[in-house]
């Protein structure tokens, strides 16, 4: 993996009850090369510094608010304040901390969505030119070392033109609802106000989208959506149906819902060209399969020699020989692994290399975006296609 000087880590949110800032938290250690050292992890200070504590932080980089944080830690010498810091926030805290972290001095690695609007991504595109900080989007399908094979397949042209792409997200835990009960993950993302205007679509939607313009190297061009809420007295939508045009004439069809009983995590993508075609799921991740016109079908196998052979990403990205599950954890731990390679060699005034290059930047963040945007006008509207814009 990395060859590295280890780096600071701060951390927006992710306070005591967060889901997803202690999973940042854990694979960004993952590999050794980054610690965390502080961080404003709750609006409420009481709670941030009962995580400080948890986490056995220094309590003098335990702040109350993340302006606070930039102002002390930007008065650290170089080589004592943080290299980059976490936006693990609700959605619509994205934008305003992560521009004032740049502005700040500091990279940044960012949740997503990137943020709650296109008018905001556009903006952060200019803020990470200007100030020229690196900035990862935590899209962490990515980092899984068969998607990254599966990438470097359709690349090569092992399926020819690519005709159809099909991409599912499916989930069952928002059946009921339990935003009602007291629960801090789902009272956040069926809120307006902290999610955006889509529930699902913006929460594993966008995930999907980010998914099949990844491994096929499309863009997605115009879409026909439609937004249903089931559970009644929710304000946002809990399932979406959508059907996909690609930049190269392909179809593709993408489905989500929160509200699929007795699915659990059940992302996965199905690409089909000319010559044959690859299917992977997330439950699944060390195994993907691939089809040939006229042939069986093939299983790869994450670890073995033949797809480290092959590609070069999936080999980076691999820690485990083959029989060795990796899965979740590893696949956040590889973008961060490549985030910080990037900063490190930005650092040492050095190119990165490509393979550094390899995870979600603000560039996808606003592809994201775009695709949100088009989804809800496409919900919203009486006409069969939305197209989307650039």
């Amino acid at each position: 993996m990395a060859n590295f000087k280890r780096l600071k880590m701060g951390m927006v949110g992710g306070g005591p009850g967060a889901f997803i800032g202690e999973v940042h938290r854990k694979a960004a250690s993952l590999d050794g090369g980054i610690e965390i050292v502080g961080g404003a992890f709750s609006i409420k200070p009481r709670e941030s510094k009962q995580m400080a504590k948890e986490l056995d932080l220094n309590p003098k980089r335990c702040y109350g608010t993340f302006e606070e944080m930039l102002e002390k830690e930007s008065a650290l010498p170089e080589g004592e304040r943080m290299d980059f810091i976490s936006v693990t926030t609700p959605n619509n805290w994205h934008f305003p901390i992560a521009k004032a972290c740049m502005e700040a001095g500091f990279h940044v690695m960012c949740e997503k969505p990137m943020t709650i609007t296109v008018a905001e991504a556009r903006k952060m595109v200019t803020v990470v030119k200007k100030t020229k900080r690196v900035f990862g989007l935590m899209h962490n399908y990515t980092g899984y070392p068969m998607v990254k094979l599966a990438r470097d397949m359709v690349k090569n042209d092992e399926f020819g033109k690519i005709r159809k792409i099909i991409v599912q997200y499916p989930q069952g835990w928002l059946a009921t609802a339990v935003e009602k009960t007291g629960s801090q993950q789902a009272s956040w993302r069926t809120d307006p106000k902290q999610s955006g205007a889509s529930g699902c679509g913006g929460d594993i939607g966008t995930h999907a989208a980010n998914l099949s313009e990844y491994v096929t190297g499309l863009k997605i061009t115009e879409l026909c959506a439609e937004f249903t809420t089931f559970v009644k007295g929710r304000r946002l939508d809990d399932d979406v149906n959508c059907l996909l045009k690609f930049n190269n004439g392909a179809r593709g069809l993408l489905h989500a819902s929160q509200i699929a009983v007795g699915e659990e995590n059940n992302l996965a993508i199905w690409v089909y060209g000319e010559k044959g075609g690859l299917e992977w799921h997330q439950e699944h991740p060390n195994e993907l399969l691939v089809k040939r016109l006229g042939k069986a079908s093939e299983v790869w196998r994450r670890g073995n020699d033949y797809v480290a052979n092959y590609s070069d990403a999936a080999a980076r990205h691999t820690r485990l020989p083959f029989g060795h599950p990796e899965a979740f954890f590893e696949a956040f731990a590889n973008n961060y692994v490549n985030f910080a390679d990037t900063i490190r060699a930005k650092q040492a005034r050095k190119k990165p290399d490509p393979l550094m290059l390899d995870f979600p930047n603000v560039n996808d963040g606003l592809r994201g975006m775009l695709f949100l945007e088009t989804l809800v006008a496409s919900a919203k509207s009486k006409q069969k296609w939305t197209k989307m814009k650039k």
